[in-house]
C-alpha cells in the first residue's frame, strides 16, 4: 500500500494523476464502508455472556473500555499506518527498537495461541447444544473438539485454500447480526409478555455492584474484545479525506460495535439468572430458554450451527494470518530457528502452524484438568488480552516517540492530541493487565493461587520470557537470504 501524503483532502486528485500515470488504478472507499469493515471484524457475540453477568451495568463496562482503549487505539495506530508501512514491527522497530519490534509482533502472534483455546471453548459449548446440552458443561467434550477442530484447521490452512477470508466476511450477517437481532427481539417480547427480568433493569444497577476490586475484573474481557484495532488502520490510506473521514467512521464504528455488543448482552441477562449463566454457553442458554417460551426449541441448534460456523470461519482467517507475518520478520532479522522458517509445497508455515498445535493442544488440557468449563474460559481469555496488551504498550509509546523525534514525516492522517490519547491508552492497557492478575468473584475453584500462577506463566512466561530467549539464542545463520526458499520436505 503507498504510504499517504500530509494533503490527504487537496492532494487526492494529485495522487489518483499519479497513480494513473504509473499504470495502477487508484480506488476509493467511503468512510461508511470503513466503518462496516471495521465493525464486522470486532464485534462478536462471543463476549456477551461475560458481560450479562452484570446485567445493566453491561452498558457501563462497555463504554468504558471503548473511551479509554478503543478510541486511543483508532486513531494512533490509523496515524501509524498512515505513515509508515510494515505494520507493528516497523512502528515499534523505528519508534523504540528492532528487539521492542520484534517483542510486539511476537505477542500478536501469541496471544492467537490462548485465543484459539478460548474460541475454540466457544465452539464447543455451542455445538454440544446441537447434539446434548448437557455437553456444554464437560470439560473432556471441551477438550476433544479444541484439539479435533483446531488441527483441523491447520490442515485446511496448509493446504493454501483459498476463500477463506469470504467464509469469515460472511460471518458478520450468518453468526453475529442475526442471531444478535433475533436475540434482542426475542428477548424483548419475552418481557413483553409478562415474564420478569432474570437481571433488575433499574437505575440503580447502571454500575455494577462494588464488592473489591475482583468484581470489576471481568472488564479486562472487553479488553480482547475491542482490540485488533490496529489491523483495520491500514485501510486510512484508502479514504479521500482521512483527516476528516477517519474520525467518522471510528465514532461510527464504535457505535455498532457497542449496540452488538451491549443489546444481546442485555437480552441474555433478561432470561438467564448470573448464578446459571455460562461465560461458554450463554447465549446459547439464553436462545434455549427463549425458544421454549415461544414453543420454537428446534431452532436452537440451527442457531448454534450458525454461530459455529462464523467462529470457525473466524478461526480459518486468524490462524495464518499472525503466524505469516512473524515469518516474514524471523526471515528477514533472523529471529527464529530455521526450522520455525520452513515452508510446506503450498508455500505455507507449516512448521510454525503444528508446533503452535501442539502448544494449544496441552492447554486444551486445561478443560478438562480445571472444574469449571466458565473458568478454563475466563483463564484463557485473561491470557490472552494480557498478551496482546503487552503489543498495544509499546504501540502508544512508539508512536509519541515517532512524532517527537520524527515530526515532519509524512503522514496522511494526524490524532488530534497524540500524547494523551497514547497516555490515556498506554494507562488503560497497563491496568488491564494488571488488574487481569486479580481472580473475578466469578471464579469457581475457589485458589486464587493457582489462578494467578496459571495466568502469570502463561501471560508472562509466553508473552516475555519467550521471545525473550529466541532473541538471546539466536544466529547469524537463522538469518535466511531474501527470496529463500527453504521448504519442508
Amino acid at each position: 500500500m503507498d504510504v499517504p501524503t500530509d494533503r490527504p483532502a487537496s492532494g487526492s486528485t494529485d495522487r489518483s494523476r499519479a497513480l494513473a500515470k504509473a499504470g495502477v488504478t487508484s480506488s476509493f472507499i467511503s468512510w461508511v464502508a470503513l466503518a462496516l469493515m471495521t465493525t464486522s471484524s470486532v464485534a462478536s457475540l462471543r463476549p456477551s455472556p461475560t458481560m450479562a453477568v452484570y446485567g445493566l451495568a453491561a452498558v457501563f463496562l462497555y463504554l468504558v473500555p471503548a473511551i479509554v482503549f478503543l478510541l486511543p487505539t483508532s486513531l494512533v495506530s490509523a496515524e501509524l499506518a498512515s505513515g509508515y508501512t510494515g505494520g507493528v514491527y516497523k512502528w515499534v522497530s523505528l519508534g523504540i527498537s528492532k528487539p521492542m519490534g520484534f517483542l510486539a509482533v511476537w505477542c500478536q502472534f501469541a496471544m492467537t495461541i490462548f485465543y484459539y483455546p478460548s474460541l475454540l471453548g466457544f465452539v464447543a459449548s455451542t455445538l454440544a447444544y446441537v447434539i446434548n446440552p448437557d455437553l456444554a458443561s464437560s470439560g473432556v467434550w471441551t477438550a476433544c473438539v479444541i484439539v479435533v477442530v483446531y488441527w483441523a484447521g491447520v490442515w485446511v490452512s496448509s493446504r493454501g485454500t483459498k476463500g477463506v477470508a469470504g467464509l469469515a466476511s460472511g460471518g458478520l450477517i450468518i453468526g453475529t447480526l442475526i442471531p444478535g437481532v433475533l436475540l434482542v427481539t426475542l428477548g424483548l417480547l419475552f418481557l413483553g409478555q409478562g415474564n420478569a427480568s432474570a437481571a433488575p433493569m433499574t437505575a440503580d444497577n447502571l454500575l455494577p455492584e462494588w464488592a473489591g476490586i475482583a468484581s470489576l475484573v471481568l472488564i479486562v474481557n472487553n479488553f480482547l474484545s475491542y482490540s485488533g484495532m490496529e489491523m483495520n488502520a491500514v485501510h486510512v490510506g484508502s479514504l479521500r479525506d482521512p483527516a476528516k473521514e477517519f474520525p467518522r467512521a471510528i465514532f461510527f464504528a464504535m457505535g455498532l460495535v457497542l449496540l452488538i455488543f451491549i443489546l444481546p448482552a442485555l437480552a441474555i441477562s433478561w432470561v438467564v439468572p448470573a448464578d446459571q449463566l455460562s461465560l461458554t454457553a450463554g447465549i446459547m442458554q439464553a436462545f434455549d430458554i427463549i425458544f421454549a417460551e415461544f414453543g420454537s426449541q428446534w431452532l436452537t441448534p440451527i442457531i448454534g450451527i450458525m454461530l459455529v460456523t462464523a467462529s470457525l470461519g473466524g478461526m480459518l482467517t486468524w490462524l495464518a494470518g499472525p503466524s505469516k507475518g512473524l515469518l516474514l520478520i524471523s526471515r528477514e532479522e533472523g529471529y527464529l530457528p530455521p526450522f520455525l522458517q520452513r515452508l510446506n509445497k503450498n508455500g505455507v508455515q507449516q512448521n510454525i502452524l503444528v508446533t503452535q498445535g501442539i502448544v494449544t493442544t496441552f492447554i486444551a488440557l486445561g478443560y478438562a484438568l480445571i472444574p469449571s468449563v466458565s473458568s478454563a474460559y475466563w483463564i484463557f481469555s485473561v491470557i490472552t488480552t494480557q498478551v496482546y496488551l503487552i503489543m498495544y504498550l509499546l504501540m502508544f509509546v512508539a508512536a509519541v516517540r515517532l512524532r517527537r523525534n520524527d515530526p515532519d514525516h509524512a503522514r496522511g492522517y494526524r490524532a488530534p492530541m497524540l500524547v494523551g490519547l497514547c497516555g490515556v491508552g498506554f494507562a488503560a492497557s497497563l491496568a488491564a493487565l494488571l488488574v487481569g492478575f486479580i481472580p473475578p468473584s466469578q471464579f469457581a475453584t475457589g485458589s486464587a493461587g493457582l489462578y494467578l500462577a496459571i495466568v502469570a506463566v502463561g501471560a508472562l512466561g509466553l508473552g516475555l520470557f519467550v521471545p525473550f530467549l529466541f532473541y538471546k539464542l539466536r544466529k547469524p545463520s537463522w538469518k535466511l537470504p531474501e527470496n529463500s526458499e527453504v521448504k519442508t520436505s
